[in-house]
């Protein structure tokens, strides 16, 4: 993966983008996987395991010159779950980027095989989404380690 990452970075001279998803854990880190990652976003649920996995990742990220961190709110069912959320985002000192909310069209959408896109591109998860692309096409220029997020 980390040789995949490099030639992608290299390659584009920064006019493509790349996004990876990729397991919730330090091992990317760790590993070099990230070296040519310019944004991070890690998305969270309202449960204390999944917010303190962005609590140890964010300073990880940070201190490997990730520029850009944020943190996306996802199955938010409540007004409590997204105060949770951004909560514990602001006293880590984690942007939260988006909220996306908890949705039962995704659900219907699986049940028909279908893309939720397609089964239902008003749906509230779907309008959320668009949110967070629009957020990563709007950030500054960065180091100019490839456009890889």
């Amino acid at each position: 993966m980390r040789g995949l990452l490099g030639e992608l970075a290299t390659g584009t001279n920064g006019e493509t983008m790349t996004i990876t998803d990729m397991e919730a854990s330090i091992e990317h880190m760790s590993r070099g996987t990230i070296r040519h990652v310019d944004a991070m976003i890690m998305v969270t649920e309202p449960y204390f395991r999944s917010l303190e996995t962005v609590g140890r990742m964010a300073p990880l990220a940070r201190e490997l010159g990730i520029e850009h961190v944020w943190a996306v709110a996802n199955k938010v069912r409540s007004e409590r779950d997204e105060e949770i959320i951004r909560s514990y985002c602001a006293e880590h000192g984690v942007e939260l980027g988006a909220v996306v909310p908890w949705d039962e069209a995704i659900q219907e959408a699986d049940r028909e095989g279908r893309a939720l896109m397609d089964y239902d591109p008003e749906a509230p998860a779907v309008v959320a989404v668009e949110g967070i692309a629009d957020l990563i096409q709007a950030k500054p220029e960065t180091n100019g380690r490839g456009g890889q997020g």
